[in-house]
Formats: structure tokens, sequence, C-alpha cells
């Protein structure tokens, strides 16, 4: 009876993870059949490459998208990699026990909250805050939409680095510690170094979660279809373009290809960026003996 148990297990098992091999393939597939006839209008490099977004006149060039999307998550990452290394150092490394069990959750917390509520403060409080502050107007801008997409990759930078950090084997630190080195010294020289593939993977698993999130950064990027010159002028992610224009998509239209060609384009991006996490994973593993 045991054996007839683990069998029935370990089949289910193997179900559930066919099951979502093939939502996998299904939502490919899926954005595949609906996207690539939007080239019967538009030649593919004229799609991803052209300047202008009028559907009217035929034009559907996504590349003002595809640079906002990149420079929010990129400034974002600016903001996010120190403060995340940095909290998954000192809950690893420094702090006490009793600090570290309130830490911890209320950083890994912040995945709970929903995006409209990060968007919704930044509308209250950060748009007027850089509004004058900086006295620029309208405030909606490439700079807002990156803090409120910082703030929410936190918590996966954190969490990544601070597992790979406590990896290390104590017996490698203890070396360190032996040979005369300070604490910092050992963090910096030893931890760090060693720890490197898997703080490489938790930045890059944030950078592909800041260029998908859709609802915070519309709510305070202000989505001009157009390459910011300044971090203070507004911005268009891919996402936002999405949602933003789904609404006129008629069924068959070419509008409507378009869209399901973003997403196909939106998801090319973040595939290629966990295949890149998994590579500097590999890279720079080091195996312990």
């Amino acid at each position: 009876m045991k054996r007839v148990s683990e069998i029935i297990i370990e089949n289910l098992i193997k179900i559930f993870a066919a099951f979502s091999s093939f939502i996998v393939i299904g939502i490919i597939i899926f954005l595949l059949i609906n996207g690539l006839p939007v080239f019967n209008y538009i030649d593919p490099v004229s799609f991803i490459f052209g300047m202008d977004w009028n559907p009217n006149a035929g034009e559907f060039g996504i590349f003002p998208m595809i640079v906002g999307s990149f420079c929010v998550t990129i400034l974002a990452l600016l903001f996010a990699v120190p403060l995340g290394v940095g909290c998954a150092i000192y809950l690893a490394e420094i702090a006490p026990e009793r600090i570290r069990d309130i830490l911890k959750p209320a950083i890994e917390i912040l995945t709970a909250i929903p995006s409209v509520v990060y968007g919704f403060i930044g509308m209250v409080l950060l748009v007027p805050w850089i509004r004058e502050t900086f006295n620029v107007n309208p405030g909606f801008s490439w700079f807002a939409a990156s803090i409120i997409l910082a703030i929410m990759i936190l918590p996966t930078i954190t969490s990544i680095s601070e597992d790979a950090i406590r990896s290390v084997p104590q017996s490698i630190k203890e070396g360190s510690l032996a040979l005369g080195a300070t604490h910092w010294q050992t963090i910096k020289n030893v931890i760090i170094p060693s720890s490197l593939s898997g703080i490489l993977a938790g930045v890059i698993l944030g950078m592909g979660r800041a260029i998908g999130e859709t609802m915070a950064v519309l709510m305070v990027a202000g989505n001009w279809p157009l390459i910011p010159k300044s971090i203070f002028d507004p911005v268009r992610p891919l996402t936002s373009h999405i949602i933003l224009h789904i609404k006129e998509a008629v069924v068959g239209s070419p509008i409507y290809y378009a869209m399901f060609a973003c997403g196909i384009v939106l998801f090319v991006i973040v595939v290629g960026l966990n295949i890149l996490s998994q590579y500097l994973e590999r890279r720079y593993r080091i195996k312990w003996e």
C-alpha cells in the first residue's frame, strides 16, 4: 500500500508539472496566433524600431515604449540594488536575531501589497512631492515610476540575496576571520564574492518583475509615447501601453493584433532575463565541497 501511494503521488506531481508546461505553451501559441498578423500591416523592423504610434495612420512603432520600459527599470535597479543587497548583508551577517525577526517579515510583506496601492500612494504623495521639490510639471514621470518600482522589487532582491549570503559555509567565514580579517573585510572580500551568483540572480529576477509591472507604473509614469530626455519627463512603458490601448482593440483589427504583438515583445524580454539569470547563476556559482 505504501508503494502504491508513492506511485500515485509521483504521477500526480508529474501531471501537475506537465499541466504547468502546457499552460505556458498555450500562452505562447495564443500570443503568436493573435500577434503575428500585425506584420501584414507593418514590417517587424518598423514595428519594433518605429518612433510613432498612430494607428489611424497605420503607424505602429513601439520603440519609445520599449525604451520607456528599460528606462524605468534601470533607474529602479539603481535605487533598489544597493538598498536590497545592503539589507540582505545586514540581515544575514550583522543584525541580532531579534531585529532580524522583525525586519525580515516587514520587508517580505511588501510583496503582499497590491500594485494599485503602490500606484495610489505614488499619485497622492510621491508625484506632488516631485512636482513641488524639483519644480517640474506635471510630476508624473520616469523618476516617479522608478521610485515606486524600486520599492516593489526590493523584497525580491533582498530575500534572494540574503539566501545566497547565508548559503556561504560557516567554515569559509571562520577561516577568513582566523587569518586576521575583520568582519567587514570578510563580508567584502569573502562573503559577497562567494554569494555573487545568487545576488545577480535576485537582481535579474527583480528586473524581470519591474519590466512586467503594469498598474503602479500606469498611475505615476505620465504615459507619453515619447523617448524621455530627463528623469522628470513622462514615459510610457510597454505594459502601460497595452493597458491604455486594449480598450480600442476590436477583434481582428490592426490595433488588436498590435497589442498582442506588444505582448510577444514583452514575453521575449522577460524570458530573456530569466535565461540570463540562470546563466549568471551557473556562471558564478561556487560549488562547496
